[in-house]
């Protein structure tokens, strides 16, 4: 078994669609679609010390994944049935914290990667994603990559694997609010939702269950406009209307938000007439009302390729280190180009 192990884990751009559903029981059930960007992501050390017990992390107020790592080597100690033991977790990475693109779930899926891999251990993404849920009470399904999946956030599980990648859209990304960051742990929590939003989500979930079957980016911006408005009367954003009218003016065929936090996108249609034309307008549209852009991407761009010898959770990839907690709650915020 190796004593040190690596891991990495990417992030996303917020959700498509976010609500309460209903799962294969009938139950009400909180339930996300988030938006893939590749290029960023956290990338996690684990050293293995078997002359104690005590776990560190460095930097150290990443709790979420100093917990993680302490339950996955519970879980990787007793598949090896060897003694359990203890060990340091270093995280690097590049995603900005606190804007709803994942940051805590990307730290998490990469500490339980990298004790893993410590460990000479491939677990299964169902297992990542319920040591994921353990160590932070709701994950994003980073852990599942390349498919378009409603996952039960809370649960650590699929409600509905939707195909094999959203429809192919043009993404303009910008952030909300200054780019400042939310707290998500003070928002209400999705499954508190009235039964009588259920079907409304539902209705959401059948359109992008077609958008995907038919590779459809207009249905897909539809989608994802209607979800960030219903999440209006959680999380509410004073640029809300500015955004779709600059989306409207441009072309655009929907604007999609994080729904526990600032980051959000307009997408347009990659067929569109002018699709670079557009593209221009919008960022200098956003420019004109204040809301900083941020990047440009496509959702089907692919994820960064990983060395044939690593397995894909392994052997973390190279990387800039991300600020452990953001510091000037005004900067305008900068994330790189892909």
């Amino acid at each position: 078994m190796r004593a040190r192990g690596t891991g990495r884990a990417a992030c996303h751009h917020g959700e498509i669609l976010q609500g309460v559903f209903l799962d294969e029981r009938g139950r009400r059930v909180a339930g996300l679609v988030t938006l893939p960007l590749a290029g960023l992501g956290t990338r996690a050390e684990f050293t293995r010390r078997r002359d104690t017990e005590d776990v560190t992390v460095v930097p150290a107020d990443r709790t979420k994944a100093l917990r993680a790592a302490t339950y996955a080597l519970a879980e990787c100690a007793t598949q090896c049935q060897v003694p359990l033991c203890g060990g340091e977790l270093r995280l690097h990475g590049d995603i900005p914290v606190g804007l709803g693109m994942g940051s805590s779930s990307s730290d998490v899926i990469a500490a339980v990667r990298a004790v893993a891999d410590a460990f000479g251990v491939r677990l299964a993404p169902e297992a990542v994603a319920r040591l994921a849920v353990r160590a932070e009470r709701a994950s994003d399904p980073l852990m599942l990559e390349g498919r378009a999946l409603l996952f039960a956030q809370r649960e650590g599980r699929v409600l509905e694997d939707l195909g094999a990648a959203l429809p192919p859209a043009v993404v303009v990304g910008c952030a909300l609010g200054g780019g400042r960051p939310v707290d998500t742990l003070a928002l209400p929590a999705p499954a508190d939702a009235d039964a009588a939003d259920v079907p409304g989500y539902e209705r959401l979930r059948a359109l992008l269950r077609h958008a995907v079957a038919a590779a459809d980016p207009v249905l897909l911006g539809h989608v994802a406009t209607e979800s960030a408005r219903l999440r209006q009367r959680v999380l509410p954003h004073a640029e809300f209307g500015e955004l779709t009218a600059v989306a409207g003016r441009v072309g655009a065929v929907g604007v999609q938000i994080a729904h526990s936090g600032s980051v959000a996108g307009l997408l347009f249609d990659p067929a569109a007439p002018d699709l670079r034309g557009r593209v221009r307008g919008c960022r200098r549209a956003l420019a004109a009302a204040g809301i900083p852009t941020t990047h440009t991407f496509h959702t089907t761009a692919p994820t960064p390729a990983t060395p044939s010898e690593e397995p894909p959770h392994g052997r973390a990839h190279r990387g800039s280190d991300r600020p452990p907690r953001p510091d000037t709650r005004s900067r305008r915020v900068r994330l790189p180009a892909l």
